[in-house]
């Protein structure tokens, strides 16, 4: 679907539209400007970034190492290279500040994003932001967006099960995950994201009683997308598959030219 004709807005409003529980919206995470024409090329409704993908990309760990102008000047390909919404990751803000927070959400409209994803995580995987903090941080990133026209689409990002080894995933830590999405869809959040979450009956959990749509992240065919599906999943992304799936094609190309197979 060509959308040159749409306006940012119209493309954000769109990028809402894609979020339905039980239809989920499917994310073949893209790092640059070619990736994501190749995935608009295959009918994908929405572009969406993946912060360990870019950064190893330009050489770089995830973890916000790589410089924010070059996120910047990233995005900015990418939204200028396809006509599809494009939603970015923005791991935790690159920055401490709500202030911070505020203007790089700013930068990214300016550039083109009609969505965010923004973890709760620490910087360098130091626990997790207080709901309280993580909250002020999802309202001023609301703010840019009022302020900007552009009903940005924020994705909150909860690592509660990235902290944990599935073995001990348990209602402990479903109960707290509703809980931060009740108060991060106070704060101006439209999407959580649970990234960690393989078992199928604590994803239905949180599906049934999250009051904004659940993204899960997928490594494998298994569950399968229609499984995900009946379980109340609005949102599927791919992470860092797709270019470790890419490295491994280009790598075993490489060493077949170079052996002369």
């Amino acid at each position: 679907m060509k959308n040159n004709h749409c306006t940012q807005k119209e493309k954000a409003e769109q990028f809402h539209q894609y979020h339905v529980k039980g239809q989920p919206l499917l994310l073949v995470n893209v790092w640059d400007a070619g990736s994501a024409q190749t995935i608009q090329s295959t009918g994908a409704k929405a572009i969406a970034t993946g912060s360990w993908s870019v950064a190893a990309a330009h050489g770089e760990q995830d973890g916000e190492a790589l410089p924010f102008q070059l996120v910047l000047a990233n995005l900015s390909r990418i939204t200028k290279s396809v006509d599809l919404p494009v939603t970015i990751d923005i791991e935790g803000g690159y920055g401490r500040s709500v202030s911070e927070v505020k203007q790089n959400v700013l930068q990214i409209i300016e550039h083109g994003a009609v969505g965010i994803n923004i973890e709760d995580q620490l910087p360098h995987g130091e626990g997790l932001y207080s709901v309280t903090e993580q909250c002020l941080r999802l309202s001023v990133a609301r703010e840019a967006a009022s302020e900007a026209g552009i009903p940005l689409f924020i994705n909150a990002r909860t690592d509660l099960f990235l902290q944990q080894v599935p073995e001990k995933h348990n209602e402990v830590l479903v109960n707290e995950a509703i809980a931060r999405s009740e108060a991060y869809a106070e704060a101006g959040a439209n999407g959580i994201f649970i990234p960690g979450l393989q078992d199928q009956h604590w994803i239905q959990e949180l599906c049934d009683r999250s009051p904004i749509p659940v993204n899960v992240m997928v490594t494998s065919n298994e569950p399968s997308l229609r499984h995900l599906a009946t379980l109340g999943v609005a949102r599927i992304s791919y992470g860092p598959y797709p270019y470790l799936q890419v490295m491994e094609n280009l790598k075993a190309l490489g060493q077949r030219i170079l052996t002369g197979a």
